[in-house]
């Protein structure tokens, strides 16, 4: 494994964490490269990386707490709690947008969204931007991986509890676990051991672009290290956060598309023993970040990039690999 990370760590493709578990205790756990190149200053285990849309799994997570307690029903209609919700929407399912079968289209395909990425924003007028569009298929009968379906969760989520979206997962996830490295992202606040983002260009590691940390809110806002990764992979797949029914109904894929097996904020996959694996990438301006975790053998490799590009997704696969004594892919891109 510490062969497979060098050889793209020498080749300049990857930068960030590694961690691999089995049986929640840790195998590999280091940092490679810089967390800051400008001071040199190195990545390691307690390096804060940007999570991107591995942030999704959170907000399903959170969603089902909220239905444990009685608050809401994932079969719920939205309009339920978004009464002046456009017509459009009368069909469409909390459900739905877990799975990404609502129909909403993706914010971040807009022709104006590169532009927007620095400018703050709130929930509302997120949401405000993508509510009048038109839907690209009627709800629940096609998967289309939609990032405006996931801030659209988060914005319920505090019209129903009163609570920010921040305070909602630092309180019942990340205290509850122990996560005490992760957090909600911000554009302004000093976050102690945090990486700085790069991304390629032209044969040289620039600056990443510039993100608001407002907009991607509950589709892609939250930072985290291995270590606290690990600790959020065994607490939720080991039943100390939901229940077995609702970690089942997590990852119980909907439409059984074999390219897209999505459940609720992961992609769904089985061996053809029928072993579950569960995994999922993130990918912001700056920072990749891929997961996978195994239910029979509770193998978890986490990967956290200060670099973009598509080592983070291409290492997953490759450690999987090594790790269950399957050799190594000719083809490690998903």
């Amino acid at each position: 494994m510490e062969q497979a990370i060098e050889q793209r760590v020498s080749r300049g493709e990857f930068m960030g964490a590694v961690l691999v578990a089995r049986g929640g205790k840790p195998v590999l756990d280091r940092g490679y490269g810089k967390a800051s190149l400008e001071w040199g200053i190195l990545n390691s285990p307690a390096t804060r990386f940007r999570l991107g849309s591995i942030t999704k799994q959170f907000t399903a997570a959170s969603i089902l707490l909220l239905e444990e307690r009685g608050i809401l029903k994932t079969d719920d209609r939205i309009k339920k709690y978004l009464p002046d919700a456009p017509a459009a929407w009368d069909q469409i399912s909390i459900f739905n947008l877990l799975t990404h079968t609502s129909g909403i289209p993706d914010l971040t395909a807009f022709p104006d969204f590169e532009a927007s990425e620095a400018l703050p924003t709130t929930p509302e007028r997120t949401v405000a931007r993508f509510r009048e569009k038109p839907l690209e298929f009627e709800p629940g009968t096609k998967f289309a991986y939609s990032n405006s379906g996931y801030i659209l969760l988060g914005y319920l989520l505090e019209k129903i509890t009163g609570e920010t979206y921040q305070d909602f997962v630092q309180k019942n996830i990340f205290d509850r676990l122990g996560m005490k490295n992760s957090g909600y992202d911000s554009s302004t606040e000093v976050i102690p051991h945090h990486a700085e983002g790069y991304t390629p260009k032209g044969g040289k590691v620039l600056v990443a672009g510039y993100v608001n940390m407002s907009l991607p809110f509950s589709a892609g806002g939250l930072y985290s290290t291995t270590e606290d990764l690990l600790l959020w992979e065994e607490g939720l797949y080991g039943g100390k956060l939901l229940s077995p029914e609702s970690v089942k109904k997590m990852t119980t894929p909907f439409l059984g598309d074999p390219a897209k097996d999505y459940a609720f904020g992961v992609v769904v996959t089985y061996a053809p023993n029928g072993a579950k694996t569960v995994w999922h990438s993130g990918s912001i301006e700056g920072f990749d970040a891929c997961m996978v975790y195994g239910f029979a053998d509770r193998l978890a490799v986490i990967v956290l990039s200060n670099l973009n590009g598509d080592a983070a997704r291409q290492l997953s696969d490759e450690l999987r690999m090594i790790a269950r004594n399957e050799g190594t892919p000719t083809d490690v891109g998903r």
